[in-house]
């Protein structure tokens, strides 16, 4: 007997997602995938109507024509078809553009914020329609940056370099990576003294900070004030003034959105945004769990929302009571607080199903996999349990010399109750022995200890310090985050170094010209504004071709402007304002070449001097102190070597790249990267890894100055 054709075609992006969805509809669905978008732009032109109220064209994407062709065919023979796209706003642009192409009465659209056999089931038994109002927010954000691209890319061709792109949200990221490298440049440090004491009671020794001198915070600016206030420390007489002791709550993290997904994979798992998208996206769309069954680990992995399903949370605090007691369920279930800025349209990320432990499923996952399900899991059932309860345990001391009053600190800590901590630990609470002090008791000072520090600048920012950025500056939205960073490196804006993203010369040439000549294009409070306009649009609140009127007809203005306007940096240059031509001492500038960026001499073409543009990486000069710092040269060979900033004046200079972290064997001030590895340049010694951060020493310490008083410990400066 022949078998019987499907009678429905369920349509997604994905074969992954086709073969999840497969096992739970049943013989009578045919689950195909669309190979995600089947329709775009054009890549040859606009593809744009400005004089038509910005009409767009839509074409099929080259190779996407024997995709269309066999869904057309599936669905000629189908009664339904259910276009099952992700739910976001691309997705409904796919499904949107598949229906479009798809000749059939019978064409429903179904949303599921979880591949499971339950909610594939509840959407087909529920289906709609596409959302219009979703579709129309993604056409207004793709012709936006169609725009943008299309107008801007050719005017930097002229003015810049052939081949450059700027995009419309990128170019604002840029922006901030450019700004921090400035910040980072202007930044003077300032000398600063921190002070502590060793002092001794009826019951053992205690480690205090000084915080507070005559009611004043303490400000300790350079050695000679130093040494002028230990003298008088060290004479005081010293008694604890008070010992107060507190149970303190410590409350669990909200289950992750994408974004905090992103941040906290990046510093705890070293994944990039990328990286961790693509892992989420398998996990989401399905894994093979053994005894033939294949299910979506973890919900939809697009959300700005910190809402959790009742239903998941029940299950969680059934999970969490029947493995870990009473004690761990909370009074009441957890609601978090989204922000202001939060769509709020779909569950936070969690697990499908809270019994699919990380143990149960890890032989199934690749480590990869693996690594990310256990992060999500434990931060979702965390995100349900009880406080952690923290004893701790204030210390204050006072000291009086001559009317002056030193007051000193200390703090003890203990977990008492782990809660939450069993489960979820991005850094682990430590522990310090509990400190027994009476107050009034007298105690004597034993060793006065001061450590010397400079005010840093900002850090530069990392992948995962740059999304939250992003969102907080309300930049960009789940979906966007790791394609702005991708796309800004891939672009050469941006160089990743030891983690930390720095912008290339070329980054900050493009930054300046697009600041002067389009400062409300990249400027971050206007591009917040229009992500807010695209969620008004989706929220049915406003028309798309409204938004897009308003920002191109300022964008044209200012578009014409910088043609006749902006610097021409291939004829000119870039102006530098402090380096000179070592041959007639006229100002270098910087220009944009086949190879990079190199300086020029502005004298050209009666001087042709040129020489290249340095590399810095992020390491102050170990020889010059806080006012040099390493940059990387090349060869005229092309070899890279390593000097300071400040070259002729310091010498220093390395062929291996150095390294800021202390030698663990001889203490030498830097280490450099070696086969693979470390080295000490002073020892020779090989290291595995670099120094733990916790066991840095931050600045340097001196164990202070001989005393009058006998039987005190003292060390010279």
């Amino acid at each position: 007997m022949r078998k019987k054709e499907p009678e429905n075609l369920v349509i997604v992006e994905s074969p992954a997602k086709a073969k999840t969805i497969n096992k739970f509809l049943g013989p009578n669905y045919k689950v195909e995938s669309c190979l995600g978008h089947i329709k775009d732009l054009p890549k040859n032109s606009l593809g744009v109507d400005i004089n038509n109220g910005f009409k767009p064209t839509y074409v099929l994407i080259p190779g996407k024509k024997k995709v269309v062709e066999k869904l057309k065919k599936l669905s000629s023979k189908a009664d339904k078809i259910f276009l099952a796209t992700d739910m976001d706003r691309e997705g409904e642009a796919i499904s949107w553009h598949l229906s479009q192409e798809l000749d059939h009465k019978n064409k429903f659209r179904i949303v599921f914020n979880q591949i499971t056999k339950e909610a594939l089931q509840e959407a087909v038994k529920n289906p709609g329609q596409i959302d219009k109002n979703k579709v129309d927010a993604q056409q207004g954000r793709r012709i936006l940056d169609r725009l943008v691209g299309y107008k801007l890319s050719p005017l930097l061709w002229d003015k810049v370099k052939g081949g450059l792109s700027a995009g419309r949200v990128q170019s604002v990221a840029v922006r901030l990576l450019c700004e921090r490298e400035e910040e980072i440049e202007k930044f003077v440090p300032e000398e600063r003294w921190n002070i502590g004491a060793v002092f001794k009671g009826k019951k053992g020794k205690i480690e205090a900070l000084l915080y507070q001198i005559n009611g004043k915070k303490r400000e300790i600016k350079d050695e000679r004030t130093l040494r002028k206030l230990v003298e008088k420390i060290v004479q005081a007489n010293y008694k604890v003034l008070r010992v107060t002791k507190a149970q303190i709550k410590k409350s669990p993290y909200p289950p992750f959105t994408t974004s905090t997904l992103q941040q906290t994979a990046s510093s705890v798992l070293r994944f990039s945004p990328a990286r961790t998208m693509k892992i989420a996206q398998d996990l989401y769309e399905g894994q093979d769990i053994g005894s033939n069954e294949r299910v979506g680990l973890i919900t939809y992995m697009r959300t700005d929302s910190t809402r959790i399903a009742k239903e998941a949370q029940l299950s969680a605090r059934k999970w969490i009571k029947d493995n870990m007691g009473k004690d761990f369920i909370p009074p009441r279930i957890r609601e978090y607080k989204n922000k202001k800025t939060s769509q709020d349209a779909h569950e936070a990320i969690r697990p499908t199903r809270v019994e699919l432990t990380p143990e149960k499923v890890k032989n199934y996952l690749s480590p990869d996999h693996y690594k990310l399900y256990n992060l999500i899991w434990r931060r979702f059932v965390a995100s349900q349990m009880a406080d952690a309860l923290i004893d701790r345990v204030t210390i204050k001391i006072e000291g009086d010399f001559g009317g002056e009053k030193y007051k000193f600190k200390a703090e003890s800590k203990r977990l008492k109750f782990a809660g939450f901590l069993k489960v979820y630990e991005e850094e682990k609470e430590k522990s310090k022995k509990m400190l027994s002090l009476q107050e009034g008791e007298n105690l004597k000072l034993e060793k006065v200890i001061s450590k010397q520090t400079f005010t840093q600048p900002p850090p530069r920012y990392t992948e995962a310090t740059l999304i939250k950025a992003l969102e907080e500056k309300g930049i960009g939205r789940p979906s966007t985050y790791a394609p702005i960073i991708s796309t800004i490196q891939q672009r050469g804006y941006v160089r990743w170094v030891r983690g930390r993203l720095f912008p290339t010369p070329l980054a900050r040439i493009v930054n300046t010209l697009l600041i002067e000549s389009f400062p409300t294009l990249i400027d971050v409070d206007f591009t917040a504004k229009m992500e807010e306009g695209l969620d008004e649009i989706e929220q049915g609140k406003e028309k798309w071709t409204n938004l897009v009127r308003d920002f191109y007809e300022r964008f044209q203005k200012d578009l014409e402007r910088a043609q006749a306007r902006m610097k021409n940096i291939r004829e000119e240059g870039l102006r530098t304002s402090s380096l000179r031509c070592e041959k007639c001492g006229r100002e270098m500038v910087v220009k944009v070449g086949r190879f990079g960026e190199f300086l020029a001499c502005s004298g050209y073409p009666q001087c042709k001097n040129t020489k290249p543009l340095d590399q810095r990486i992020g390491m102050r000069c170990p020889l010059s102190g806080c006012d040099g710092e390493i940059i990387e040269k090349i060869t005229k060979k092309g070899k890279s070597f390593y000097t300071c900033t400040n070259y002729p004046r310091c010498k220093f200079i390395s062929w291996e790249e150095p390294v800021d972290e202390m030698c663990p064997y001889c203490g030498f001030t830097y280490i450099v990267r070696k086969n693979g590895g470390f080295k000490c340049p002073k020892c020779g010694e090989n290291i595995k890894t670099t120094v733990k951060k916790e066991e840095r020493i931050e600045g340097i310490v001196h164990e202070i100055i001989k005393l009058r008083r006998p039987g005190f410990a003292t060390d010279n400066f």
